[in-house]
């Protein structure tokens, strides 16, 4: 028999996964079939005399959907991108090999993912393949990446700000030589052998010996920009080097004439645009500078996560304490931690206790009490006790390290609102060079200008023009929002996620453990027959010692927070349906339901009108009786969590409804809904019947979400367009959630909403400025507003404004680090 585990690609419920599991368990040859929603994966064992791959791949696909062997996602650093052309150039390269499932290359971050199947495709041929387009691809292999990778642009950063510095100190005297003379009211006066009026050649060549140092310094926007338009996919690059590559020759040519007397100028002085090409470099490798520090400020959210993490830890190895690095820690290794330092990595307490601050993984300020047996998360912080704890989890599986894959995967990821520009950017740079081409002969042939002027609005047009604004618009706010989110305890995992929530209509919460705490407790306690309420809760408490039952545990749990001595009880038989009866001090105890105490004369006329208000109430009352009398009652719930009414309330004025599903009866949910304002009530719902209530809701034209934290939550997790995840609750509901909430606080879901209202709305305002800037730029360097006495941009203001246009979406990205959820 062969085992193989395929991914399963188009899935959306339960119902897919049945149906794919249906499809292949039919094949003649197939042992067992089995599909795993959450993971998205098909495990399959087979006859392969009987059964063939091309036999399992054929059935999935007969069910409707797609199945891919050993397929990987697989992360690289690109180098030597500078738009969101070059972006677009690697996707359709990279999209073109034969696996790759899809490519996504994220401009801001400068990343690329690519998940493809690994048996048939090698990452040599996806870095080769980088490379003949014209870039570099390295692959993202270790933990160690992370810091040198921000080495490497603080290198760049610094390297940019000297390029700026240097190029500035050639172009100031250069803008004098030039531009001086032109100046109203006489200009700046000029040395006399500088005088283009009677030293031509030397103003010429003067002006060539200072922009040839600037046009070294910027040879990168030469050589990746040519390299480019040779490959045949031109990015904004390209449009700078055609630019001041122009403005260069034709001042070189115009030299070249006067210094071999060719060419006079007499009264006036020489046509150059030395200062052009020179101030457009320095402006741009400015903007670049203040481009690629704004980038950096985007993802901070990941740098604070990574410096989370301590370096070192203390090991028991051979009965000694030692320390080591935290990368030579293994599961299994017991650690010790003691008062103020950050715990090294996930574990189990063996000894000792501690208050623990989870606040900088979980977000929750009141530190936590852990005892032996309690979990602790690595990065958190001990405070004043010292114990020594089991690591159960190390390296990449640790708590944080998850958080911090998770955020950087949403930052990696496009949403939706990215196609526009993304369509945009990979037809924008030929399209600007046709225009470009067109204006500067129209000029020349159709307005009777001269070849400089049509050669200056050419240039115009080639630098003005930004691709840049486009590209960073969507993924610079992803990477903040995310990144905030994260700050917050609100892990969303995707662009699509967080696009999708801000169309949300409905919330459909899950009962137990996501409204209430999960965990029933004492509410209430009704004394008859002169009966004490401590001394009724003491003999139910014996009479319940030892019981499984949760409901008898929370008996049990509240006797013990009173501090009640507990009786040893004798004779315990458990009544399926009814209770439970226990011999206590030689007295026959009874508890449980009114059918019981009717089974055993128990007069109940005093407690029944009690009673029935505590069942309205959500709450389920026990009888207790003794020797034939009733002694009280005792109410037990799912207590509501605290913050559960105020999320709800804030959900409503945010203008979503409010759904509530669980397995309990009417009564208790109605009376549970009421007490938090739920609009919607859907009751006595099996658990694999929760995702067809959250489809219905679908069909009734609604976006909704489902926020849940249980097993039987995961297929309405999957079916929801948003499914929101209990941090507290389990690794399936985790797998199969868009957001997970570290916090476990109800509050965070409005967040979470509004996080991305605003994400969004910021998204929208860059796509607006950048479509606009081109919009209104573009046909203004075409010169198409001069004859109507319109502003004609001369090539130098065309590259200050082109730069402006990239740092100006940075910028407005920024503000989402100033996001506060409303109160």
């Amino acid at each position: 028999m062969m085992k193989d585990t395929y991914t399963i690609e188009g899935m959306t419920c339960a119902s897919c996964a049945q149906a794919v599991e249906k499809s292949v368990a039919k094949l003649t040859g197939m042992d067992a079939a089995n599909v795993n929603l959450a993971t998205e994966k098909l495990t399959v064992t087979y006859d392969n005399k009987q059964v063939s791959e091309a036999d399992i791949t054929q059935a999935v696909e007969n069910a409707g959907y797609k199945a891919v062997k050993n397929l990987s996602a697989t992360s690289f650093e690109i180098e030597g991108m500078t738009c969101a052309s070059c972006a677009q150039a690697i996707e359709k390269s990279v999209g073109k090999l034969a696996t790759v499932s899809s490519v996504n290359v994220n401009l801001a971050t400068e990343k690329m993912t690519v998940t493809f199947d690994e048996a048939a495709l090698n990452v040599s041929d996806i870095v080769r393949t980088v490379e003949d387009t014209g870039y570099q691809a390295k692959l993202e292999t270790s933990e160690q990446e992370g810091p040198s990778q921000a080495d490497r642009q603080s290198a760049h950063i610094q390297s940019l700000w000297r390029r700026f510095l240097w190029s500035t100190i050639y172009t100031v005297p250069l803008l004098y030589i030039a531009m001086g003379p032109m100046l109203p009211f006489g200009g700046l006066p000029l040395p006399e052998f500088l005088n283009p009026m009677t030293n031509a050649m030397n103003f010429a060549v003067i002006q060539l010996l200072l922009t040839l140092p600037v046009v070294y310094l910027g040879r990168d926007f030469y050589k990746v920009g040519f390299k480019a338009l040779f490959k045949g996919h031109p990015n904004m690059d390209s449009l700078i080097a055609i630019g001041t590559g122009a403005a260069l020759v034709q001042g070189i040519v115009m030299t070249g004439l006067l210094v071999s007397g060719q060419l006079h100028v007499g009264h006036g002085h020489p046509d150059l645009y030395f200062e052009s090409a020179a101030v457009i470099l320095s402006l741009i490798t400015l903007g670049k500078y203040l481009e690629v520090v704004s980038k950096g400020k985007t993802s901070e959210a990941i740098k604070k996560l990574m410096g989370l993490a301590p370096k070192t830890a203390r090991v028991m190895r051979n009965g000694q304490e030692v320390e080591v690095a935290i990368d030579q820690v293994v599961a299994g290794d017991i650690l010790v931690v003691r008062p103020g330092e950050k715990i090294p990595v996930d574990g189990e307490i063996v000894e000792g206790s501690s208050a623990v601050d989870e606040a900088m993984i979980t977000g929750e300020s009141i530190p936590i009490e852990k005892r032996v047996g309690d979990q602790v998360v690595g990065a958190s912080i001990n405070k004043n006790g010292s114990f020594q704890f089991k690591a159960t989890k190390v390296g990449k599986d640790t708590t944080l390290a998850q958080i911090i894959q998770l955020v950087e995967e949403a930052q990696g990821s496009k949403a939706p609102i990215a196609k526009l520009a993304d369509k945009v950017s990979g037809i924008f740079v030929p399209i600007v060079m046709g225009l470009a081409a067109i204006s500067g002969l129209a000029w020349y042939f159709l307005g009777q200008e001269s070849w400089i002027f049509a050669l200056s609005i050419t240039i115009s047009v080639l630098v003005i023009a930004c691709p840049c604004a486009l590209g960073l618009a969507t993924p610079t706010a992803i990477m903040v929002g995310t990144g905030k989110g994260a700050e917050n305890g609100v892990l969303i995992k995707s662009g699509d996620a967080l696009e999708e929530t801000h169309k949300v209509q409905t919330i459909v919460f899950d009962k137990t453990g996501t409204i209430t705490e999960g965990k029933p407790v004492v509410t209430d306690i009704k004394a008859f027959n002169g009966a004490d309420a401590d001394d009724i809760l003491q003999v139910a408490a014996s009479a319940e010692v030892g019981s499984e039952h949760p409901l008898g545990e929370a008996i049990v749990a509240e006797a013990k927070d009173r501090k009640l001595t507990l009786t040893a009880s004798q004779d315990f038989q458990a009544i399926p349906g009814h209770g439970l009866q226990v011999s206590l001090n030689d007295q026959i105890v009874l508890l449980g339901n009114s059918k019981l105490m009717a089974n055993h004369n128990i007069d109940l006329s005093d407690a029944r009108a009690e009673a029935d208000q505590l069942a309205t109430e959500g709450k389920t009352p026990m009888f207790v009786g003794i020797d034939g009398q009733l002694l009280g009652i005792i109410a037990v719930a799912d207590t509501v969590k605290e913050n559960s009414v105020a999320a709800i309330q804030k959900l409503h004025r945010m203008g979503i409804e409010v759904a509530m599903i669980t397995g309990d009866n009417k009564g208790t949910a109605e009376a549970i809904a009421k007490q938090v304002g739920i609009d919607r009530v859907f009751s006595e719902v099996l658990p694999e019947d929760k995702a067809n209530e959250v489809k219905k809701l679908q069909d009734e034209g609604l976006h909704v979400a489902m926020v849940g934290d249980g097993i039987n939550d995961a297929p309405a997790l999957a079916q929801a367009n948003i499914g929101i995840a209990i941090g507290s609750g389990t690794d399936v509901a985790i797998e199969s959630a868009d957001i997970v909430l570290m916090r476990s606080d109800l509050m965070d879901v409005p967040t979470a909403v509004e996080l991305s209202r605003a994400t969004i709305t910021n998204i929208k305002q860059n796509l607006f400025w950048a479509f606009a800037y081109n919009t209104v730029g573009i046909p203004v360097a075409m010169g198409i507003l001069y004859p109507f006495g319109g502003p004609l941009l001369s090539p130098m203001f065309a590259g200050a404004a082109m730069s402006l246009s990239s740092v100006s979406v940075l910028l407005n990205a920024l503000r989402l680090k100033g996001f506060k959820a409303k109160a």
